[in-house]
C-alpha cells in the first residue's frame, strides 16, 4: 500500500493550490452531492454524536462544510501541502495528516465519516482494509458517505485521473464491500455529470450496525 500513497501523496502536493482554485467552492455547481452531504449531516446530528471525520479532506472545503451543517467536522489528508492549505484557509477547523487505513482517532468516536472522493485512488484489493478502519472509528449507528466515480460495468475500471490513476468502481460492488465491512447501506445516488470521462457520480449512505 506505501507505494501507491507515496505516488499519491506526491502528485496532490504538487498540485495544491490548483486543486484548491478548482475545488474549494462548497459544491455550488454540485447540487447532488451538496444534498448528500447535507442529508448525512442532517442524519449524523440525529445520531447525538456530531463528531465527523473528512477523511481524504483536500484543501478543507468540505470539512467547513460539515461544521456549517452543524457538525463538529475535522480533516486528514495524505498529502501535507493539502493540510497545511486547509490549516491556512480554515484557520479555526482541525487539520491533520493521515493515512486513511491508519487514522489517529479512537475506536467508535464518530457519529460520521465523509469519503468525498477519496478512496479512488485505492487499488480494489487494498479497499477493504480502508473501509474497515472507517468502520473501526465509528460509533454504533455512526455513518458513512462515500462518494466515488461510478461505472456500469461489473468490476471496476482503472483510469487517467487528472492527478494520479484512479478506480471507478460500479455501486453494487462496492455496496457490497460496505456491507462485508460491518456497514449497511441504506441509500445511494447515482448521476451522469456529463463528464467526459463518462463514469457516473455515485455517492453511498451506510450505518455502522
Amino acid at each position: 500500500m506505501a507505494d501507491h500513497q507515496d505516488e499519491t501523496r506526491a502528485a496532490y502536493d504538487g498540485v495544491v493550490e490548483l486543486y484548491a482554485s478548482l475545488f474549494a467552492n462548497r459544491l455550488e455547481t454540485q447540487p447532488f452531492a451538496r444534498s448528500m452531504i447535507g442529508t448525512f449531516a442532517e442524519l449524523v446530528r440525529a445520531t447525538g454524536n456530531p463528531r465527523a471525520a473528512d477523511v481524504g479532506c483536500g484543501p478543507g472545503h468540505l470539512t467547513a462544510m460539515l461544521n456549517e451543517l452543524g457538525l463538529d467536522a475535522f480533516g486528514f489528508d495524505l498529502s501535507p501541502g493539502m493540510v497545511d492549505h486547509a490549516r491556512r484557509a480554515h484557520p479555526a477547523l482541525r487539520f491533520q495528516e493521515a493515512r486513511m487505513e491508519s487514522l489517529p482517532v479512537e475506536d467508535g468516536a464518530l457519529g460520521g465519516v465523509l469519503a468525498h472522493y477519496s478512496t479512488i485512488h485505492t487499488p480494489p484489493g487494498e479497499l477493504p482494509e480502508l473501509l474497515a478502519e472507517q468502520v473501526r472509528v465509528l460509533a454504533p449507528g455512526g455513518l458513512l458517505l462515500v462518494s466515488f466515480f461510478g461505472t456500469d460495468g461489473p468490476e471496476p475500471v482503472r483510469f487517467d485521473h487528472k492527478v494520479t490513476p484512479a478506480y471507478s468502481w460500479p455501486a453494487d460492488r462496492l455496496a457490497e464491500l460496505l456491507a462485508d465491512a460491518g456497514l449497511a447501506p441504506f441509500a445511494r445516488l447515482l448521476h451522469d455529470p456529463g463528464s467526459e470521462r463518462g463514469f457516473l457520480d455515485a455517492h453511498l449512505l451506510a450505518r455502522r450496525s
